[in-house]
């Protein structure tokens, strides 16, 4: 370090006190009793200010730069502008010793001999407090918290911001040890910033930059011998070693000087930290850097010296004619100001020189002028060691370091022989003081310069060898030998260059130029020397002929490559320049000394920081390709170039057919193209093949110099390799070219091979024309298909011949995929293939062409009907799936088909559905049974699927009377259902059907219409049965309140047997049929009412068409006033009477039968003869007509006065009126569903 006198100006009185102006651009005086601002650029006295009238003592700037503020000996403080205008002005009993903003509130600290005062902009009135002795100085923290105060009796009082005391400090002196000057270390926010760093060097973080080995070159330019004595305390064993720095306490730290001839530190808490710094001088004044890196320290000793942080002396900053009372550092800078007793005002500029040492990876340099870092540059480790004392001198070989303090020699080495190991331990120490321009390291002695003179000590500080030289040592450098036997390189003043063993008193003269030696560098070989002389010149010389092999201007170091014998770099002027051989000189801008050149890396020292270059070195090795020195190029590439530069030596190398530098370029990018190459010429060879033109070519055609390939191709007489590998590239016209008018075969395999590429490249329109034209017709339409071309594709079936079924059929295809059906069937029909045809159709649902197709031809049936009822079915269409599964004879599934709808129907309480459903059911039965196999199985059916049909059909009223909140059915009507269901219900009950539920109809009907004797027993049934939730209070309700009717039914209610003309109980034990005759009831199937027909039988021999015959007759009997009318249409018979008629003469054959053919607990049929038949009127009698297997059925109505109406599809009967009121309701049969409009039975 050393000071640099930048201005000096003297005033007439002392300086007491001095502010930099926050921005640094103006200096702010207490010289008499008067403000001498100046302009710190050069000393230009700007303005003195007049306001006091007596001395200034104190002087002070706020931290935002708007306002400063000066005290007085006359009791009084002025609070100045930046502008220079005085705008306020306060005062104390006493003369003002000392002023301080807050850097936080700008709030101003005045102090006297008896008190101190704090004011704000805010406030009106100074707020003052007493104060137990003289102040004589004061300082703010860093947050504006805290204020403390510096006092003559020795104690330090630390007060907030309100005045109140929260700290104090008693220094042992007392009274005898004044406190002259206190000073709180800058901002935590700068002590943080820079305490991490070196807590990122004490962890060993890994940083950007990556070195490789360069070798050690040590410059008497910037090692500097400035230095200062360290504190006499000689420091412990374990601060010579490296340990971390973050184990202290960051926090504010209040910097204490007094004329004890003290300098102390301590906490906020008032905690002091270390030990007390002897001074040897009475202290005036003390100030921090911005950063608070240093300190400055002036007072009697008429100077200012610099101390770090830690209060270690480093040196001095200027010496004075008088007593220093004041001295500060301009902000954010490494500028001071000093101001004197006698009026002398001196700015300084402080110059830090860099103190470091270099050996290939490691890089020691000093920081913080006692701390030493050591940085491996390959790892980027970093380790400080902490000296404590003025670092003067670095020097660092192989696993040794040396570092020169002030009184002695510290020797470290590394803890292990591991490369990367950063753990350095003190191996000796020399203790004793040494003067020297340059210090060296070896293994075993420590070697140093003085002016001419080199001395080798050992580690024990015992000088075993000493050499003399002729003139000035300019340059030394270790180069390497055995431990203890270590070769120097010495450069001198007079051009000498030497070679000196440690072990050897005797120096050898390498050589002797004209000029002085400012570089030296030997190459890695030892067989040349690189010099730099004082005129910038860099010779290059051999060393064993001493020959000048080359000389190149502009040069101020020199290194030369540590794995490259021909290369060498040199810096100067601003440039790097490179240098291979005898080759011209390859430049590029750089700033900075070359120190170190190792294969592709350059390391550079900039200022104070050591830098690495990654320079590629393309341009030797282009030089060298330009001759065809391939070997070469690649010695060089391997220092480092780009993945282009290795691909361009490769090529070379390939097209040189030097094959071994071109696998190894491929090799290095990774092109395993062009090493397979290279293999198979290598096999190639190895087989016997010599013809060069034949590996040329194949290197041309891997480059991409095709018709180069092609003519070596010819050449070589291997016409076919070129035309497959302009086939290969797609190259088709080349091709053609190449192949002139040849062969056709070779022509159309030509055409399909630049169709495949067309399709390949995207380009499908051109590969379908080209597949035409060489007859793929496949190819192409598929190509058509796949793209939707449906025009191009048209064009393409339209024009095949019928013949080529395979094309056709793929068009077709592709007809149905693209949703155009018409144009696939109209291919069908080409090729005449009608069942890919009725597919179509069904495919695309075009029901009514497949029916029509059907037609005509009727063996695609099962094809076309199929499709159609899956189709329906799996659109809801149930019913119609089911008669297209009857109409296609698939019987299996229409049944399945019409038994899930049932099930669906009962499961989903739709029993009007199920009725229907398990109607159609047993008609599909009944159509079964004609075939004698399944005769009586599917009658069985169909007798059993008609009774559910009934049941199912007459519950559907008792659901919704149950379920639903009105009733749609007459009482008597549900009384009659339920009375109908309990007497069919014998034995098994179907699923979902409920007996809870017809018992409550048939209780709550039963009591309405008086039979309170059936509603009693229906009441008394359900208490057996399980009764839901909801019915539970109606049924509890009615069975007590049918305790209260008569036990009778009424007589209205009870049903007659028309054949016999007996009453039957409303409850029936033999179910539907009469107790007396047996005859079976027949039920309205919309009121339920016992109809009054009568079934006969015919007499065996009569067939159905006789008896109808017969009936038709009508043989005529006796007249009647009033006759029946019969009405018949294709939907019902009705039998409709004029007027009221006579009851039947007993003269009636039919009447006969019914009463002398009955008796016993048998049913008795009546069988009718033929007069019998004769005798009765088409208009009495109704026919179910039956499809065979199954007899018609014929019925006597016995009352011609009631209108009876059977539907001819399903044979119920009904009340005519009822069933011209439904069918005009649901315009269909109740039961069957047929509708009115419908021709058929």
């Amino acid at each position: 370090m050393r000071a640099v006198l930048t201005w000096r100006d003297k005033a007439e009185l002392c300086i007491y006190d001095l502010a930099f102006k926050p921005d640094g651009t103006q200096l702010i005086l207490a010289a008499g009793n008067r403000l001498l601002v100046y302009d710190t650029s050069d000393g230009t006295l700007l303005q003195p200010l007049k306001g006091h009238k007596d001395t200034v003592y104190c002087v002070a700037y706020a931290k935002d730069g708007k306002r400063f503020a000066s005290g007085s000996a006359d009791k009084s403080v002025i609070i100045w502008t930046s502008k220079l205008e005085g705008i306020l002005k306060y005062t104390h009993n006493d003369s003002i010793q000392c002023v301080s903003y807050n850097p936080v509130t700008h709030q101003l600290a005045s102090c006297s001999s008896s008190d101190f005062g704090l004011w704000s902009p805010e406030q009106k009135s100074v707020s003052k407090h007493k104060s137990s002795s003289k102040i004589t100085c004061c300082s703010w923290t860093n947050d504006g918290q805290y204020l403390a105060l510096g006092m003559f009796n020795g104690i330090i009082s630390i007060r907030n911001k309100n005045g109140e005391e929260k700290v104090k400090i008693e220094r042992p002196g007392g009274s005898l040890s004044p406190i002259w000057s206190i000073c709180w270390s800058p901002s935590s926010r700068w002590e943080s910033f820079w305490m991490n760093r070196e807590n990122e060097d004490a962890e060993e973080v890994i940083v950007n930059r990556y070195f490789q080995e360069i070798p050690s070159t040590l410059k008497s330019a910037v090692y500097s011998s400035q230095g200062s004595e360290a504190e006499e305390e000689e420091p412990e064993e374990e601060d010579d070693s490296p340990r971390d720095d973050n184990s202290e306490e960051h926090n504010d730290i209040l910097a204490v000087a007094d004329w004890g001839q003290k300098l102390s530190f301590y906490q906020l808490s008032g905690k002091q930290i270390g030990r007390d710094r002897s001074l040897n001088f009475d202290p005036c004044c003390l100030s921090y850097f911005t950063k608070g890196e240093y300190i400055l320290l002036g007072g009697s000793d008429k100077q200012v010296s610099l101390f770090t942080k830690d209060g270690v002396r480093l040196g001095t900053v200027g010496e004075q004619n008088s007593w220093v009372w004041t001295c500060k550092v301009k902000p954010d800078s490494n500028y001071v100001v000093v101001g004197c007793q006698d009026g002398t005002i001196s700015f300084y500029q402080l110059i830090f020189s860099t103190v470091h040492g270099l050996y290939k990876d490691r890089y020691a340099y000093r920081d913080s002028m006692t701390d030493v870092i050591v940085q491996h540059l390959i790892t980027e480790q970093k380790v400080r060691i902490k000296c404590k004392e003025l670092v003067k001198k670095i020097a660092i070989y192989k696993n040794r370091l040396a570092i020169q303090l002030p009184e002695k020699i510290l020797i470290y080495e590394l803890y292990s022989d591991d490369s990367s190991d950063m753990h350095y331990r003190v191996k000796e120490k020399i203790v004793k003081k040494f003067e020297c321009n340059l210090l060296v390291v070896c293994a075993d002695h420590i070697i140093l310069c003085q002016e001419k003179r080199l001395q080798c000590l050992s580690f024990s500080g015992v000088k075993e060898r000493e050499w003399q030289m002729e003139s000035l040592i300019r340059y030394i450098k270790v180069i390497g030998g055995p431990p203890g036997r270590e070769g120097l390189l010495v450069g001198l003043k007079n051009g000498q260059i030497l070679k000196i063993f440690v072990d050897n008193l005797f120096a050898i003269v390498l050589l002797k130029q004209a000029t002085a030696v400012r570089c030296l560098d030997m190459s890695a070989s030892r067989n040349k020397l690189a010099v730099v002389d004082e005129n910038d010149t860099c010779l290059v010389y051999d060393i064993h002929t001493k020959e000048l092999l080359f000389q190149e201007p502009n040069a101020n170091s020199v290194a030369w490559n540590t794995q490259c014998e021909d290369m060498l770099c040199f810096s100067g002027g601003g440039y790097l320049n490179i240098k291979a051989s005898t080759f011209p000189v390859h430049q590029q801008k750089l700033q900075g000394f070359v120190v170190g050149y190792n294969g592709s890396k350059i390391f550079c020292l900039h200022v104070f920081s050591m830098s690495a270059v990654e320079v590629p070195q393309s341009a030797p090795m282009y030089q060298y390709l330009d001759r065809k020195m391939f070997k070469e190029a690649y010695q060089i590439a391997c220092l480092g170039v780009t993945d282009t530069d290795w691909h361009e030596l490769a090529m070379e190398a390939l097209e040189g057919l030097e094959f071994e530098t071109a696998k190894k370029a491929f090799t290095r990018v990774q092109d395993l193209r062009y090493l397979e190459l290279i293999n198979s010429i290598e096999e190639r060879k190895k087989r016997g093949e010599t013809n060069n033109d034949l590996f040329l070519a194949d290197v041309f055609s891997y480059q991409g110099k095709f018709h180069e390939a092609a003519k070596l191709y010819k050449r070589s007489g291997h016409e076919n390799l070129a035309l497959n590998m302009y086939t290969d590239l797609r190259m088709f016209e080349y091709a053609k070219d190449f192949l002139g008018s040849g062969d056709p075969k070779e022509t159309k395999m030509l055409i399909t091979k630049q169709a495949d590429w067309a399709r390949n490249i995207n380009e499908p329109k051109a590969a379908v024309e080209m597949y035409i034209s060489a007859g793929e017709h496949v190819k192409a339409i598929e190509i058509t298909g796949d793209h939707g071309w449906v025009d191009m594709l048209i064009d393409i079936a339209r024009k095949l011949d019928k013949a080529e079924r395979e094309p056709l059929l793929m068009c077709a295809y592709y007809f149905k995929k693209l949703d155009n059906p018409g144009y696939a069937a109209e291919t069908y029909l080409k090729i005449g293939d009608l069942k890919s045809l009725v597919q179509l159709h069904v495919e695309t649902q075009r029901w009514d062409e497949a029916f029509a197709l059907g037609e005509k031809h009727p063996e695609f049936k099962d094809d076309i009907y199929v499709p159609y009822a899956q189709w329906l079915a799996e659109n809801d269409r149930f019913e119609e799936a089911q008669k297209a599964f009857h109409k296609a004879g698939r019987q299996r599934e229409a049944v399945r088909v019409l038994e899930q709808l049932t099930h669906n129907a009962v499961v989903e309480s739709r029993f009007n559905d199920a009725a229907y459903y398990y109607w159609m059911l047993s008609m599909q039965c009944l159509d079964i049974a004609q075939d004698p196999a399944q005769k009586d199985m599917m009658l069985d059916k169909f007798r059993h699927f008609q009774h559910l049909a009934e049941l199912y059909h007459g519950y559907h009223a008792i659901q919704r009377y149950t379920e639903e909140p009105f009733s749609f059915h007459l009482p008597e009507t549900l009384f009659n259902i339920s009375r109908f269901l309990l007497h069919s219900l014998t034995k098994d009950t179907p699923l979902g059907i409920s007996k809870v539920n017809t018992l409550f109809t048939l209780a709550k009907q039963s009591k309405a219409l008086g039979a309170y004797k059936l509603a009693r027993h229906a009441y008394d049934k359900l208490q057996d049965l399980q009764i839901p939730a909801r019915f539970q209070k109606s049924i509890e309700l009615g069975s007590l309140t049918i305790r209260s009717k008569p036990f009778h039914d009424s007589e209205e209610l009870v049903p007659l047997c028309y054949r016999c003309s007996t009453n039957n109980p409303l409850l029936n034990n033999l179910g539907n049929v009469c107790i007396n005759c047996r005859q079976p009831f027949v039920f309205s199937a919309s009121s339920y009412e016992v109809l009054h027909l009568v079934e006969f039988y015919l007499e065996e021999g009569i067939t159905d068409e006789e008896a109808v015959s017969l009936i038709d007759l009508e043989a005529p009997r006796h007249k009647r006033e009033n006759k029946w009318q019969e009405i018949a249409s294709n939907n019902s018979q009705t039998l409709r009477l004029d007027e009221t008629m006579d009851s039947m003469g007993d003269d009636d054959p039919f009447t006969a039968k019914l009463s002398f053919e009955q008796g016993g607990s048998e049913f008795v049929p009546v069988v009718v003869s033929r007069s019998v038949l004769r005798s009765m009127s088409r208009r009495d009698v109704l026919i179910k007509r039956w499809p065979p297997p199954l007899q018609w059925q014929y019925f006597r109505s016995l009352l011609p006065d009631a209108s009876i109406t059977m539907c001819p599809s399903c044979f119920q009967m009904f009340h005519s009126e009822d069933y011209e009121l439904l069918v005009l309701q649901h315009t269909c049969c109740p039961y069957c569903r047929r509708r009115i409009d419908d021709p058929s039975p």
